[in-house]
C-alpha cells in the first residue's frame, strides 16, 4: 500500500507532484489561493481539495472525512509562509502575524503524522531575530518530533537553478535520520557542461509565440529523463510566449551580455528604481518592507550555468541567455522541474507566481523517496514531550552574520535537551 500524504499550503502542487512520483498517495490538499487550487485540481484530479484558510479548518472533522485515524497519516507536507516579524512586547504565539505557524502546529498536534516536511524561504533563518525558527522548532519537539533543520541548495540535487530554501523535517517514530546526500556539491564553476545548465533545461522548446492567453506550440525534445517520465509523451506546450517589449526595454536587453545586470548598463538606461536602490546597504535580517525591497533590474542569464532562483518576477527580470527577450512562463516552469504537460490556471502573473512559490517537484521527489526507502513509517510512535533537535545546518560558509549567529545560539539551547510542554 502506498504511504499517504496531506498537503497544506499546497499551491500549484510542486511538492505533491514530487511525492506522487515517489509513489505516495496525496489524499488531500488545501490552500487559501483559489486560483492556485484550480491549477492543483487540474493536475491532480483524484486528490480531494479544499480552498480554505488553515485557521478555519477543523482537523478532527477532516480526519473523519478522510477516514484517517489520529497518528495514521504517513506524511504531512507543505509549510506556512512567514508572515513578518513580531512586535516588541508581544508574546510570540500571541502575535497575529504568527497565526499561520500556530495553526500549522495545531494541525500537527491534531493529525500527529508520522513524518512532516515544512519548507520556507531562506529568510526564515533570521526572521524575528531567530525567534521564529526557534519557537517553531521548539513546538515541534514538544509534540514529540525528532527534528532536522537544513538550508537546502536545490542545485545540489539536480534542480537547474541556484535556489536556497529552509527545510524542517521531523518524525515521531523515534528515528534518528539523515537527509539525502547531494548528487552535486556546490563549488565554483562545477556546473559548466553538466545536465543542470540552463541550456540543457530549456532546449527542445519551440520558438515562442507572440503574447497570447492561448499560446501553444509543439516541443521537439524532452529536457531530461525526469521530464520525459513526468509528461507521459505530451508534446504540446502552453504558456510559451513572449511579452510585448517597449523600445527602451528592448534597448536595455540588447546591450546586456550573459551574466550582466542592470548595473552594467549606461546610467541613462538604468531604471530609476534601480538607481535609487542599487547602492543601498542592507542590514542582514532587516525586513524587506523596512528597507524598500531589492533593486529592480533585469539580468541576462548564463547558458552554461544553472538559472538564478525562479520567482514571481522571473518573466519580467530574467533575460534569455542568447535571445533578446525575457524567459517565458513555460521556460520558468521547466527550470522549476515542472513537466511540459503541467497546466497552470489563472492570469499570466498568477501563473508565474504559482511557479515561483512552488517546491521543485524533482527536489520533493528526492526527499520523499529518501524517507520512504531509507527509514519508512514504522517505529515507536512517540507521544508528546519526547522529541529532540537531531541537528541543524544554517550555512555552508565559514563565517556567519550576527543575525544568523543569533539563530544558532537559540537552536543550540534545544539540542539534546528534554523540553517541557509549553505550547502557546
Amino acid at each position: 500500500m502506498k504511504p499517504k500524504a496531506i498537503s497544506l499550503f499546497c499551491g500549484a502542487g510542486g511538492c505533491s507532484l514530487g511525492f506522487e512520483k515517489a509513489d505516495y498517495d496525496v489524499i488531500f490538499a488545501t490552500d487559501i489561493d483559489k486560483v492556485a487550487l484550480e491549477t492543483y485540481k487540474k493536475n491532480f484530479p483524484k486528490t480531494k481539495t479544499l480552498a480554505a484558510d488553515i485557521n478555519q479548518i477543523d482537523f478532527d472533522e477532516l480526519l473523519s472525512d478522510l477516514n484517517i485515524k489520529i497518528g495514521e497519516l504517513d506524511f504531512l507536507i507543505g509549510g506556512p509562509p512567514c508572515q513578518g516579524f513580531s512586535t516588541a512586547g508581544l508574546r510570540f504565539w500571541d502575535d497575529p502575524r504568527n497565526a499561520l505557524l500556530k495553526s500549522y502546529v495545531n494541525a500537527l498536534d491534531k493529525i500527529k503524522p508520522k513524518w512532516f516536511l515544512m519548507e520556507n524561504v531562506e529568510g526564515l533563518l533570521t526572521a524575528d531575530n531567530g525567534n521564529y525558527l526557534y519557537e517553531a522548532t521548539k513546538a515541534f519537539i514538544d509534540l514529540g518530533y525528532k527534528i532536522r533543520v537544513e538550508k537546502v541548495y536545490a542545485h545540489e540535487y539536480g534542480v537547474p537553478q541556484r535556489r536556497k530554501r529552509v527545510f524542517v523535517i521531523g518524525n515521531r517514530l523515534g528515528i534518528d535520520f539523515d537527509l539525502p546526500e547531494p548528487t552535486i556539491k556546490v563549488k565554483g564553476k562545477i556546473f559548466r557542461n553538466s545536465d543542470i545548465t540552463l541550456k540543457h533545461t530549456i532546449s527542445g522548446l519551440p520558438e515562442p509565440t507572440k503574447e497570447s492567453k492561448q499560446a501553444g506550440n509543439y516541443s521537439t525534445a524532452p529536457i531530461s529523463e525526469w521530464d520525459e517520465q513526468l509528461r507521459n509523451g505530451a508534446k504540446f506546450v502552453t504558456d510559451h510566449f513572449v511579452v510585448y517589449l517597449t523600445k527602451i526595454q528592448l534597448e536595455r536587453i540588447r546591450l546586456l551580455k550573459q551574466g550582466q545586470t542592470m548595473k552594467d548598463l549606461p546610467l541613462e538606461l538604468q531604471h530609476e528604481s534601480f538607481q535609487r536602490r542599487a547602492n543601498r546597504r542592507v542590514q542582514d535580517g532587516t525586513p524587506s518592507a523596512k528597507r524598500g525591497g531589492a533593486p529592480s533590474g533585469i539580468k541576462r542569464l548564463v547558458y552554461d550555468e544553472p538559472s538564478l532562483t525562479i520567482t514571481g518576477a522571473s518573466t519580467r527580470e530574467f533575460i534569455h541567455p542568447i535571445e533578446d527577450r525575457p524567459l517565458t512562463i513555460r521556460e520558468s516552469a521547466r527550470i522549476q522541474t515542472f513537466p511540459d504537460s503541467f497546466v497552470f490556471e489563472g492570469g499570466d502573473s498568477e501563473k508565474i507566481q504559482q511557479i515561483g512559490n512552488a517546491i521543485p517537484p524533482l527536489l520533493a521527489r528526492i526527499f520523499a523517496e529518501h524517507i520512504k526507502n531509507d527509514y519508512g513509517f514504522a517505529g515507536e510512535n512517540i507521544m508528546i514531550g519526547s522529541g529532540s533537535l537531531i541537528n541543524y545546518s544554517l550555512t555552508k560558509t565559514e563565517g556567519m552574520s550576527p543575525a544568523l549567529f543569533r539563530t544558532k545560539e537559540l537552536l543550540d539551547t534545544l539540542k539534546n535537551k528534554e523540553l517541557q510542554l509549553t505550547l502557546f
